[in-house]
């Protein structure tokens, strides 16, 4: 299974980030969501501090370009298999600082890649 992290995860049923949070339950993948504010999506409670979590295949992005600075120490630790900017969280110079360590960026939407089977 693709254990993912949702960065930038949400309690708030209008937000993407949340939308992922359900699609992955829907599908069985694996997730955990990571982010600043308080509470529990779909019964996983959302971490607030930065723990670095082991064996993740992918990062995806639900934080903007603003907030990345903040999390990059994050992302590049945790080493995922890839990182996924999606539609409003581009940053070429993320993308490059990951490409350097192994880790494959892909600008794309979780969501468009759940629905059409490419996840």
């Amino acid at each position: 299974m693709k254990k993912t992290i949702i960065l930038g995860a949400t309690t708030n049923p209008s937000r993407y980030a949340y939308e992922a949070a359900r699609r992955f339950t829907e599908e069985g993948i694996d997730f955990v969501p990571v982010g600043i504010k308080k509470g529990k999506v779909f019964d996983r409670e959302i971490i607030n501090d930065k723990q670095l979590i082991k064996n993740v295949d992918t990062i995806t992005l639900y934080v903007g370009p603003s907030r990345h600075e903040e999390w990059e120490d994050y992302i590049l630790k945790t080493k995922p298999k890839r990182l996924i900017f999606n539609p409003g969280t581009e940053n070429t110079s993320l993308a490059q600082k990951a490409k350097n360590v192994g880790i494959e960026p892909i600008f794309a939407c979780t969501l468009v890649m759940l629905s059409v089977g490419n996840y």
